[in-house]
């Protein structure tokens, strides 16, 4: 290697490395952190700080998939939070856990129904069977409030004063639901200012605790206010069980939610397979008549198909505008008259009753008229053009 060469190498080797320590010292070190979003397990529990909680406070915290498991649920020192949906309870289901209450267990549910005044009834089996009745309350909002969002109008909390307590628990429940006794079992209850949301009776030797809603426990709302507090309150001294449903998903449930891509691959194979068996084999049949159609059947078909595709109105007003073609060719200055002159010149032509012409001139109307007033509509057009 020359000397050149090598003193060529040398130099851009010096100015590679005088760029990278020019860079070196314009850099500036920084740390990020990224989001991404609450784990999997969040994601499918709401309640999983709730549970967390409850743990931390050396609480016996276990799950049950559904009721069926309550036959091996001892009642004594238990407590359950059936927080999930009970649109799938069965009466069956409804009376085995009362009867489980009953045996010493509290219960703590949610309200789902509405009461019905005319059917006398929520159609919520809890509800009905303990004598209790949802409504939904109507907030009076004034001039002021109505300028709030709808945050700052559902901020007012609701309190719950306890003996030997000076100041109250604060909870955020929803103020749109209201929580009635119509039995007057109650011995405990949770306000805000014009609504219940939580009552609390005896059921035989157990207790049960109804919500209007569980969402001050959910895993972004139990650290504010006394949502913590409270769920510790209710379930001291006792094991907590969580139920997030009241029954079994179904197979195809199960298989549309855990094996959604087998399913569209078996969907498709099904497809194709009945594509492959549908496909024809062999030469097509020709028919035999080659004839060509008349121009009557061409005509007719034509003013089928503009029937279907542009409708009645369409047909009218064509048959009118030539009407009017024909009217200006054999009466100069036609379009300038007024209607009632129009008609008047239209029956000196064709022999019609002005009221028939008017009648058939008339624009058409959006709605689509009867087949009979059609048909007429039509014939006296057609009159009228033919006589011009």
């Amino acid at each position: 290697m020359s000397r050149r060469r090598i003193s060529s190498l040398l130099l851009v080797a010096v100015l590679i490395a005088a760029l990278l320590a020019f860079a070196a010292s314009k850099a500036t070190s920084y740390s990020e952190v990224i989001e991404h979003g609450p784990a999997p397990e969040v994601r499918s529990t709401p309640y999983l700080a709730a549970e967390q909680f409850l743990v931390a406070q050396k609480r016996a915290v276990d799950r049950a998939d559904n009721l069926a498991a309550l036959g091996g649920l001892p009642p004594e020192n238990r407590i359950l939070l059936l927080l999930g949906e009970r649109a799938d309870m069965t009466p069956m289901q409804a009376e085995q856990l009362l009867e489980w209450v009953t045996n010493g267990g509290h219960l703590v549910f949610v309200a789902e129904r509405i009461w019905d005044e005319r059917s006398a009834s929520s159609g919520d089996l809890l509800l009905d069977a303990l004598g209790l009745q949802q409504y939904e309350t109507i907030a009076e909002e004034s001039a002021d409030s109505s300028k709030q969002s709808g945050a700052d109008r559902n901020l007012e909390l609701t309190r719950l004063y306890l003996e030997n307590e000076e100041a109250p628990a604060y909870l955020a429940f929803d103020t749109s639901f209201h929580l009635y006794d119509a039995g007057k079992k109650a011995h405990a209850w949770a306000n805000s200012q014009g609504a219940t949301h939580m009552l609390q009776l005896q059921h035989g030797a157990g207790l049960i605790t109804a919500l209007t809603d569980s969402w001050i426990w959910q895993n972004d709302r139990i650290d504010g206010y006394d949502h913590a507090w409270l769920l510790w309150y209710l379930t001291q001294d006792r094991e907590v069980t969580f139920v997030y449903r009241t029954g079994h998903d179904s197979l195809a449930k199960q298989l549309l939610k855990h094996f959604p891509e087998a399913l569209l691959a078996l969907l498709l194979i099904l497809a194709f397979t009945l594509w492959h068996l549908s496909h024809r084999l062999g030469p097509l049949i020709e028919t035999t008549n080659h004839g060509r159609r008349q121009l009557e059947e061409h005509i007719r078909a034509s003013a089928d198909f503009l029937y279907r595709r542009a409708g009645q109105g369409h047909l009218l007003t064509s048959l009118q505008h030539d009407i009017m073609r024909q009217a200006q060719r054999r009466h100069p200055g036609y379009e300038t008259l007024a209607h009632d002159q129009q008609c008047q010149v239209l029956a000196a032509f064709s022999g019609l009753t002005i009221d028939t012409i008017d009648h058939a001139l008339r624009p058409p109307t959006p709605k689509p008229v009867s087949v009979a007033e059609f048909t007429s509509q039509v014939a006296h057009l057609q009159t009228l053009r033919n006589s011009l």
